[in-house]
């Protein structure tokens, strides 16, 4: 039966971890951290609600022991540290650069076939690090950003229109962060286009929003989001553990899609069995398409200093 496992057991790991185990899907899951009973207290705590929440998928936690992940289907990274007091955006990439290409070469020592779900931030440059520390192809690397942000900018939607946030179906293309690039011309509710239930003055304070959505939530708590990006990287594994064909924007490497090329950001994608099936080039307007571009300038800023740092 299949297996996963999630690296990194903090907030939004240990979330993912759950939520996995709920849905039943595979026979185990492993959740690993570097630091000693963390996953191994919060595995314990999940597995012990397995006759309450009725599932069978084994939870169990481990420290740095890479030998208990061995043949896992799927790999889910959101190891890493946030950025604190004094923290520079390079000292965060070098630090969780260092973190992403450690845990990665580890996790394909051990399971060379496994697909790998990145969720460690800044997102688009630490999927650019978990391949080139894998070595594995854009099908089998990518990264979880864009159903979290769908999911926020379906819910703010929702709210604005008082209508359920099942019936919100929206893309959002782009880096992950305040670049990000929301389609509300291709959004719709039950069907019916935004534009017909919605101004654009308020169609525009949603979006911009959405791409705020995560510091909105770390002004609140003083921490960082996990229960949505937790379910999004879940989603994700389900797509492929299911063979699901289902369409949704992740991180990829683009590869010539919108003239843009060796540049991680989010596109809509087709996930089943073999990863990254297909994917998905919309028809934007010009006006999209430069925000797209503009979007991918400061992507490739911050892979450069990546790669300035030649860790790889």
């Amino acid at each position: 039966m299949p297996k996963i496992t999630v690296i990194g057991a903090g907030n939004v790991g240990a979330t993912c971890a759950d939520v996995l185990a709920h849905k039943d899907l595979v026979k185990e899951i492993v959740l690993v951290d570097i630091k000693p009973g963390v996953a191994e207290g919060k595995a314990l705590d999940i597995w012990q609600t397995s006759s309450i929440n009725s599932f069978d998928t084994k939870v169990v936690g481990v420290t740095d022991d890479y030998e208990k992940t061995k043949d896992s289907d799927i790999v889910i990274i959101t190891s890493g540290i946030p950025r604190g007091p004094g923290m520079s955006r390079d000292d965060l990439i070098k630090t969780n650069a260092g973190i992403v290409k450690s845990v990665t070469e580890k996790a394909v020592a051990a399971s060379p076939d496994a697909i790998i779900i990145v969720v460690s931030n800044p997102l688009d440059v630490m999927t650019y690090a978990a391949q080139l520390a894998s070595e594995k192809s854009n099908q089998k690397v990518f990264g979880q950003a864009g159903i979290l942000d769908t999911g926020r900018y379906n819910a703010f939607v929702a709210d604005a229109l008082g209508v359920s946030p099942n019936d919100v179906v929206s893309m959002l293309l782009g880096g992950h962060g305040d670049t990000m690039v929301p389609l509300p011309r291709l959004t719709t509710v039950g069907g019916v286009p935004l534009d017909k239930l919605m101004d654009k003055e308020t169609s525009d304070a949603i979006v911009q929003r959405a791409r705020v959505g995560g510091g909105e939530i770390v002004k609140l708590l003083g921490t960082s989001a996990w229960y949505a990006p937790g379910a999004a990287a879940a989603l994700m594994a389900e797509a492929v553990l299911c063979d699901k064909k289902k369409i949704v924007p992740v991180s990829i490497r683009l590869d010539g899609e919108y003239g843009l090329k060796d540049v991680y950001l989010g596109l809509p994608v087709v996930l089943g069995k073999d990863g990254i099936e297909k994917v998905i080039e919309l028809d934007l307007n010009d006006e999209e398409i430069a925000m797209l571009h503009k979007s991918a300038d400061s992507v490739k800023s911050v892979m450069k200093v990546l790669d300035d740092m030649n860790l790889f």
